[in-house]
């Protein structure tokens, strides 16, 4: 006599973490944790906003990967054949529709982060929140998603780069810095990266879907191209804070993740498929290495 063997449903706690995919989380942590060491630097550090920036830009993280989530399983991309991460609503985990809500409730947290900021350093942040929930949803949402024309990689090198470390020194010091330009350089050029891998690795079901990421349009040997360009670009520019901000040389502090960079980029080479879901937890991890030790050395300014 014989016992089918049957899977357990995850828990419900379980499939909202796969949904907000906490993996991703770091990507928004670290912008806020370099732009407020820059303030600290500067004696214009606020706890307050440092909280209200850390807690808005993880609302707009999550956000952003449920409304993903919602839309690439509508518009097709995400299929059976998907190599990443299970996707909650492709395999029907969650209603599409409490996806979507989830989506907006968490842009709507984010806002309301935001109004606390908007109190502290004005209207300046206004924009910079709006426009930050609408990059976000327009990734993959309306009729021209952004993300399916090749300019995932520009929003966000710009708004999880650029815009959220120069925002976060804003709100702190009621000031647009060319400093906070030049630290917020490697920082965009790492988070970029963590996309490009995510492109590379999902290049062929994307390409099936009609998602046109820069890894469909140019190939994947481009991809891996960009890739390398990004990540060795971040420790390339990371002295420009120090030797064109006046930032403390310790910044340099981040170049102790080379070895892990230099890995990293051999990896991606010679991997394929699945295997690079290794390299999307090990860009992520980079990221957030390269900026807790570029925070780090921030503060001794």
């Amino acid at each position: 006599m014989t016992t089918k063997a049957t899977s357990v449903p995850p828990s419900h706690l379980k499939i909202w973490l796969m949904a907000s995919r906490p993996a991703t989380l770091p990507a928004a942590v670290v912008p806020v944790l370099v732009g407020s060491a820059l303030a600290y630097s500067s004696d214009a550090f606020q706890p307050l906003v440092m909280l209200a920036a850390l807690l808005g830009a993880l609302f707009i993280q999550i956000g952003t990967n449920l409304a993903n989530d919602y839309f690439d399983a509508q518009k097709g991309a995400d299929t059976s054949e998907r190599l990443g991460p299970v996707r909650v609503t492709q395999s029907g985990l969650l209603p599409a529709r409490t996806v979507l809500t989830a989506a907006l409730v968490s842009f709507g947290l984010a806002a309301l982060a935001g109004i606390y900021l908007i109190t502290v350093a004005g209207w300046p942040i206004l924009v910079i929140g709006l426009l930050s929930i609408a990059a976000g949803i327009l990734y993959t949402a309306g009729p021209f998603p952004l993300g399916y024309h090749g300019l995932g990689d520009l929003f966000t090198f710009v708004f999880f780069g650029l815009v959220a470390v120069i925002g976060t020194d804003f709100a702190h010091t009621g000031q647009f810095r060319w400093i906070a330009l030049w630290a917020a350089l490697p920082i965009a050029m790492l988070v970029t990266a963590i996309l490009v891998v995510n492109n590379l690795r999902d290049a062929p079901t994307d390409r099936k879907a009609g998602k046109r990421t820069l890894a469909v349009i140019f190939g994947e040997r481009f991809a891996r191209s960009e890739f390398a360009i990004l990540v060795i670009g971040a420790f390339v520019s990371l002295p420009l804070a120090w030797m064109w901000g006046g930032a403390s040389p310790f910044t340099l502090l981040a170049w102790l993740t080379a070895p892990m960079a230099l890995n990293l980029i051999d990896f991606v080479n010679r991997e394929r498929g699945r295997a690079l879901n290794k390299a999307l937890v090990g860009a992520g991890r980079l990221h957030l290495a390269f900026g807790v030790l570029f925070a780090i050395g921030l503060l001794f300014g």
